[in-house]
């Protein structure tokens, strides 16, 4: 009996290996053709990558450089527009480079420049165009949109950016700074329980944070006014 079923698992086995082999025979060309198009996509990617999209990244982020130099010496308007002498500035690499992780930065470059130029709907225009999720550049970006609405006394979209940067930063360094700046228009705005409740999340959830020094003030002031 155990012969007789070894004899047939042999036979099963050599049917499997025969079809398997008539299946190859009959779609040879097929697979063939379907494993070239899988190397050539493969190579086309790391062509792509190393001819291309690194080179391009390599001098889209030497020209940013620049820019970012210039911004922290406050030549906001030569970091934004370029100089004669052969950098072109941020809106130009923004566009020159689209793609690229410096031409995505470049973009938040331009907004807040923008904003310390004081062309607040120009800074929005350029900080929306700005992608990403890095936990300190996407919620500042934010915030920076905020602050321009308040600037351009949309105070409703302010608090609205101001809480949402907040809401994505979630750390003791940033969301209380956003905080306190959406309080102070909800106050302005008379919306007191509003400004309350920022301040209360201040304490509560990131008392760690330097503004939880003076934060019962601004609760009790708001709570007064209600």
């Amino acid at each position: 009996m155990a012969n007789q079923k070894n004899h047939k698992e042999e036979l099963n086995v050599e049917d499997v290996l025969t079809q398997s082999e008539a299946f190859i025979v009959k779609y040879k060309n097929l697979i063939i053709g379907a494993v070239v198009v899988i190397i050539l996509i493969v190579s086309g990617i790391l062509m792509y990558k190393n001819l291309y999209a690194g080179p391009r990244e390599e001098k889209a982020q030497t020209a940013l450089f620049k820019g970012q130099q210039l911004f922290e010496q406050d030549a906001f308007e030569i970091a934004l527009n370029g100089d004669s002498i052969g950098y072109e500035g941020f809106l130009k690499v923004a566009d020159e480079f689209g793609g690229t992780k410096a031409a995505n930065l470049a973009r938040a470059y331009a907004g807040i420049c923008y904003m310390n130029l004081g062309e607040y709907e120009k800074a929005i225009k350029e900080l929306d165009k700005f992608s990403g999720d890095d936990i300190m550049v996407g919620p500042s970006v934010l915030g920076a949109i905020g602050n321009s609405y308040a600037k351009l006394e949309q105070l409703d979209k302010a608090t609205a950016y101001l809480v949402k940067a907040a809401e994505q930063a979630d750390n003791n360094t940033l969301s209380p700074i956003f905080l306190m700046q959406a309080g102070n228009i909800y106050e302005k705005q008379g919306k007191f329980a509003d400004a309350v409740k920022a301040y209360t999340k201040i304490k509560d959830k990131y008392f760690q944070s330097y503004q939880t020094m003076d934060i019962d003030k601004y609760i009790e002031r708001a709570n007064l006014q209600k």
